[in-house]
């Protein structure tokens, strides 16, 4: 009798989860999509060490915006209220949007290629192969290069493209590049050079501060500059992945049938994994390695919205804007005025409910 009425709360819990599954459903993939994701802007605009009232808030990001500048009145707000929304918080807020969409996209696209759910934007050594190369840079005479775009965030963009191009070379030695064989050689790749930036982080010393920064992941220093340096980047790169959307749901069917439908199953693979390795190496140059981001969220379209990867690209790219800037906001509020890496704070919302996926899915397709 005791082990049932502890079992009782899990399995009452089961209707109210459907109930709001039913309403998100209901609601529709982009307009609840959207809806929460200017929420959490909202929200990570106007709280901090200072806060600020949503009205405020909005009316000076109003008054910035070209075209809006004659027709709101700021003069009003304090000129210290101008000064953080405008050069501290909403740099911060886009620079999540931005990371949080480009990892949550790419932890998608991952999982359709390799037809794995537990693939992420990391699976092939990205966030290694970047560590490396932030780490070398850090400890060496070029410093971490400030605020703005220094020499950290390109060696960690070069690093994790090197990293996914010997990945795939060795994947290519053996005669093959089966998805099996990609995912094998980027884990034995990805624990070594992760050995090597640990051997690194033991000599540093004091000097290794910066590089524990970068593994949990930081938006503390987003700046314009770095978004401006990247959007290349990930703008061609989710072009390329966004085209590739009925590809994606070709090669959800066994090989062979994909070669019958007329897929280059080699080749789209390679083109798919290219282009959201680049967008995975500028994010992570970006910010720092952050988790789960990838593994999450489509997790969470897919079963609110299906596996359509036409439609489950872009709203994994919207709720995963939406869950960063939340987990940002978090992390920067929970402790304040010390700051938790938002790279931790993902890991701990991202990990429970992952697992909760996982167990009402056992006990029911939702």
């Amino acid at each position: 009798m005791a082990e049932l009425r502890a079992s009782e709360p899990a399995v009452t819990a089961l209707p109210a989860a459907h109930a709001v599954l039913r309403a998100a459903r209901s609601i529709g993939g982009v307009p609840l999509a959207v809806g929460l994701l200017a929420f959490t802007c909202v929200i990570a605009l106007t709280q901090g060490a200072a806060p600020i009232p949503v009205a405020s808030a909005l009316r000076i990001v109003a008054g910035a915006l070209p075209g809006l500048r004659e027709l709101v009145d700021v003069s009003p707000e304090p000129e210290a209220w101008r000064r953080i929304v405008l050069d501290v918080r909403l740099p911060r807020v886009v620079a999540a949007a931005v990371i949080g969409a480009t990892l949550s996209f790419t932890g998608a696209s991952y999982q359709g290629v390799f037809r794995n759910p537990l693939a992420n934007e990391y699976l092939l050594g990205v966030a290694s192969g970047a560590a490396l190369g932030a780490a070398l840079v850090i400890i060496s005479p070029l410093g971490t290069g400030g605020y703005g775009f220094g020499p950290v965030p390109l060696a960690a963009f070069v690093g994790g493209g090197l990293t996914v191009v010997v990945v795939y070379s060795l994947s290519r030695a053996g005669g093959g590049s089966s998805a099996t064989t990609l995912i094998l050689a980027g884990v034995a790749l990805s624990s070594l050079l992760s050995a090597i930036t640990s051997f690194i982080m033991i000599g540093a010393g004091q000097r290794a501060q910066p590089i524990f920064a970068f593994l949990f992941g930081t938006l503390n220093i987003s700046s314009w500059e770095r978004l401006a340096w990247g959007a290349p980047y990930l703008v061609v790169g989710g072009a390329i992945v966004l085209a590739h959307g009925r590809v994606l749901n070709v090669l959800q069917l066994d090989e062979e049938q994909a070669r019958q439908l007329g897929i280059n199953v080699t080749r789209a693979r390679l083109i798919i994994l290219a282009a959201s390795s680049l967008m995975a190496a500028t994010a992570v140059a970006i910010a720092g390695v952050i988790g789960f981001v990838g593994l999450v969220v489509p997790h969470v379209v897919r079963l609110l919205w299906g596996s359509d990867y036409r439609r489950l690209l872009p709203l994994s790219a919207i709720m995963g804007a939406a869950f960063l800037v939340g987990t940002d906001v978090i992390g920067r509020t929970v402790m304040a005025p010390q700051e938790v890496p938002v790279g931790i704070v993902t890991a701990i919302a991202g990990g429970p409910f992952f697992l909760y996926l996982l167990r009402t899915r056992r006990l029911g397709d939702l």
